[in-house]
């Protein structure tokens, strides 16, 4: 580029607004802001303002999981954090390659934020198929729930108790191991959390930390 068509650049740049500045940093993600916009439920300005967030807290455009601990590890001082912390990287990391890129954060966000039921419950069930076989253990369900319990600290309200994850894990999934084949199907999963208001009840406790 020629010093003048830099300097021209910078003067363009100069009378530009913020939006429109951020507006070109959105573009120059591998997908561009309008097919973000199209395969999450936000708007333009939300997009924005989350790339703005996100950039501001990994400069670099990716989230390794290190990273991505240490600030999750600030919403939760009170507990543990880090085991739960690694589950839920791995259920952003789509393409599991060891970070997360913006489209790959603000398309999971959208999903917990404002996806139907449904949509929830696919994301849920792809945070406990820890090793994404396409089906849940027993001891994938123990190893989340646990990690949950000592994310929530000894603290919380109401208490926890040691054997807590055991006994949740143990009724929910003898409901949800509908042909008792020793795990959980996605079809399971969903049907199940949908009929059962209690297990509903506990996503939902729970979907503040997811």
């Amino acid at each position: 580029m020629s010093n003048q068509k830099l300097i021209d650049t910078i003067k363009q740049h100069k009378h530009s607004s913020d939006s429109d500045l951020e507006l070109s940093m959105v573009r120059h993600q591998p997908e561009g802001l309008e097919q973000l916009q199209a395969q999450t439920q936000f708007t333009r300005k939300e997009l924005q303002s989350l790339y703005r967030g996100f950039k501001n807290e990994c400069p670099s455009g990716l989230v390794d999981e290190e990273t991505f601990k240490s600030i999750y590890s600030q919403f939760f001082p009170q507990g543990d954090a880090t085991t739960y912390a690694h589950f839920l990287f791995n259920a952003f990391d789509m393409d599991r390659n060891g970070s997360i890129r913006f489209e790959d954060f603000v398309l999971g966000l959208s999903v917990l934020l404002r996806g139907s039921v449904t949509e929830k419950l696919r994301w849920a069930f792809n945070l406990y198929d820890i090793n994404k076989d396409g089906y849940i253990t027993k001891e994938e369900m123990l190893a989340i729930m646990t990690s949950i319990y000592d994310m929530m600290g000894r603290y919380t309200l109401p208490s926890v108790r040691d054997d807590s994850p055991c006994e949740h894990v143990e009724k929910f999934f003898q409901k949800m191991d509908r042909n008792k084949d020793g795990v959980v199907t996605i079809e399971e999963f969903i049907e199940t959390c949908q009929k059962d208001e209690n297990i509903m009840a506990s996503m939902q406790l729970f979907e503040n930390v997811i």
